[in-house]
């Protein structure tokens, strides 16, 4: 029995246990912070490489044979800050794990998803490694990429389910236009992986002596292009559809994905008929990385779609009582 029970106060147990809870709305801050440090760094390591510092440091986890940390060059500054950076973000999604491991109430899918974010973390430092070590190996900068983006993924469906009460039920029958949006969702990140292509086809290696693909610069950008140019039209579709169906849910997601992905596109032709320049190169990975995060919140918010069938059935149940 505890002593302190009947005269209103809580042990040293009880009052340690209190401090170490976290509050819903203080764990949406920490998954905030998760997700705009995620997408900060993979613009910041889009500018190692446009600025030529991808092999400012020569080694890993050193900078070099002689020192841990080297900012006695820019490259290697550039290279050296990056890399900083990337243990800010790894603290960061430590945090998320043991602040959704004192939420309360607590919640098993969100600590799921940030342990994905610690694991999708450790891949990238893996990965940067293996970048380095092979001389920026153009196959293993498209995966260091193209594992930034599950990482904001991640990070934005944690965030948008930490701002949610419940859990979400699963979806067991897929509506004709939730079915057109995860077509154009997989054709959009379609898209994503043409683009680094050409990324690793192009003139931002990171360094003057780094591997390219080999690829022709104008055969993998027509490709990229229809790509781009596809997703479009499909979640333009998709639009009309949502307005003649009235499903207001959709009309702003959809409306920002559009309007992103036509900058985007606007983006990726001005840079390339002006000789691929780096700042611009830069504006577009950011933008890829924005519009990767519409495409998921769209597919997040038609998952909210009631189920037609789920609803015939609970209104026959209602008639029938």
């Amino acid at each position: 029995m505890n002593p302190y029970a009947y005269c209103g106060f809580m042990s040293s147990p009880d009052v340690a246990q209190k401090a170490r809870q976290i509050s819903p709305a203080g764990y949406i801050w920490v998954t905030r912070f998760a997700l705009i440090l995620l997408c900060v760094i993979v613009v910041s390591g889009a500018a190692v490489r446009l600025t030529g510092s991808g092999l400012g440091c020569s080694d890993w986890p050193r900078c070099n044979s002689e020192k841990f940390i080297d900012v006695s060059t820019t490259h290697g500054a550039i290279e050296q800050i990056n890399r900083l950076f990337t243990g800010l973000v790894t603290a960061i999604v430590i945090a998320a794990v043991l602040a959704a491991r004192f939420r309360v109430p607590y919640r098993k899918d969100l600590v799921w998803l940030s342990w994905g974010l610690v694991a999708g973390v450790i891949g990238q430092i893996v990965l940067g490694g293996i970048v380095v070590l092979t001389g920026l190996n153009p196959v293993a900068n498209q995966g260091h990429f193209l594992l930034s983006m599950i990482l904001v993924a991640n990070a934005l469906i944690l965030h948008q389910r930490a701002k949610n009460d419940s859990v979400p039920n699963r979806l067991c029958n897929l509506s004709p236009i939730q079915r057109l949006i995860r077509i154009a969702v997989t054709v959009g990140s379609l898209a994503i992986v043409t683009g680094t292509v050409v990324t690793a086809s192009g003139p931002h290696a990171g360094d003057e002596n780094a591997k390219r693909l080999g690829f022709a610069i104008t055969t993998v950008a027509r490709i990229h292009g229809i790509t781009v140019l596809v997703t479009i039209a499909l979640l333009i579709a998709i639009a009309r559809f949502a307005r003649t169906k009235q499903l207001r849910l959709l009309y702003t997601p959809l409306e920002t994905v559009i309007v992103i992905g036509i900058l985007q596109g606007t983006v990726g032709y001005v840079q390339y008929f002006n000789n691929i320049p780096a700042l611009l190169v830069g504006i577009h990975i950011f933008g890829a990385t924005v519009f990767f995060l519409a495409l998921v919140h769209l597919w997040m918010v038609a998952n909210q779609i009631p189920d037609a069938n789920r609803e015939t059935t609970v209104r026959n149940s209602a008639i029938v009582s």
